[in-house]
């Protein structure tokens, strides 16, 4: 049994431009698939830490908006660019944690990459100037968030994230190549944790949009959490 000294370290949230330390009351074990050894925790987070994430895309939503589209699209492409730069580490990640095959996440980091490039042609879903909660299971942990993160952002919206709490290690690093890229504090944001975050990201009222990707039946869920709390929900 490992002591407590021998934990496997919980990753931390994205805040305001930084990695975000919380003390949740309970973590979840992000296991390896294909081992089933734990290889790091994930903080399950709820109301307070939702509103942190959720007042640092506030703060950021002005600048970010003010900023003109092609300004915006370049610096999204200059993401893709180091994403597929560290492409061999992302699909790691995704393959530990998802279960898929070394193909299969190779490919899902390939299409995020291109998303990203082609910012300027992706401009077709809502965002504006708000605040974007997106929602992703551990179908495609990359692929999902971006999908909904790249309209979003190009649009002039700053984003939370909260990927599955099963594999939350791919849009981390995300968040952490948006800093080397010059993503202002606060336009990116990830936040950790299962149903409890998600009524948090509902309940703050700077969110006006939530947005799913994932599976239909866990998307129903969402949806409903997301009417109790009268926002408008995309998958």
């Amino acid at each position: 049994m490992m002591s407590d000294t021998d934990q496997p370290l919980a990753i931390p949230l994205w805040i305001n431009g930084h990695a975000y330390l919380t003390m949740a009351p309970a973590f979840f074990d992000v296991r390896d698939a294909r081992s089933g050894e734990v290889r790091r925790r994930t903080p399950m987070c709820g109301a307070g830490e939702a509103l942190s994430a959720v007042s640092s895309a506030q703060a950021a939503l002005a600048s970010w908006g003010a900023r003109a589209g092609a300004e915006r699209a370049a610096l999204l492409a200059a993401l893709g660019d180091a994403l597929a730069g560290y492409d061999d580490h992302f699909a790691g990640l995704i393959s530990e944690e998802s279960g898929k095959d070394s193909a299969l996440a190779v490919a899902e980091v390939g299409a995020a990459v291109r998303l990203l490039r082609s910012a300027p042609a992706s401009a077709t879903s809502a965002g504006g100037s708000a605040v974007v909660a997106i929602v992703s299971d551990d179908g495609a942990p990359l692929l999902g968030a971006v999908r909904h993160a790249v309209p979003a952002l190009l649009a002039g919206a700053t984003v939370v994230v909260k990927p599955s709490p099963k594999a939350p290690s791919a849009a981390f690093a995300l968040a952490e190549l948006s800093a080397r890229c010059a993503f202002p504090g606060g336009v990116f944001n990830i936040l950790h944790g299962d149903l409890a975050a998600i009524e948090g990201l509902c309940s703050a009222s700077e969110v006006s949009l939530l947005r799913f990707a994932g599976d239909a039946a866990l998307g129903a869920r969402v949806a409903a959490i997301a009417a109790r709390h009268g926002k408008a929900f995309v998958d």
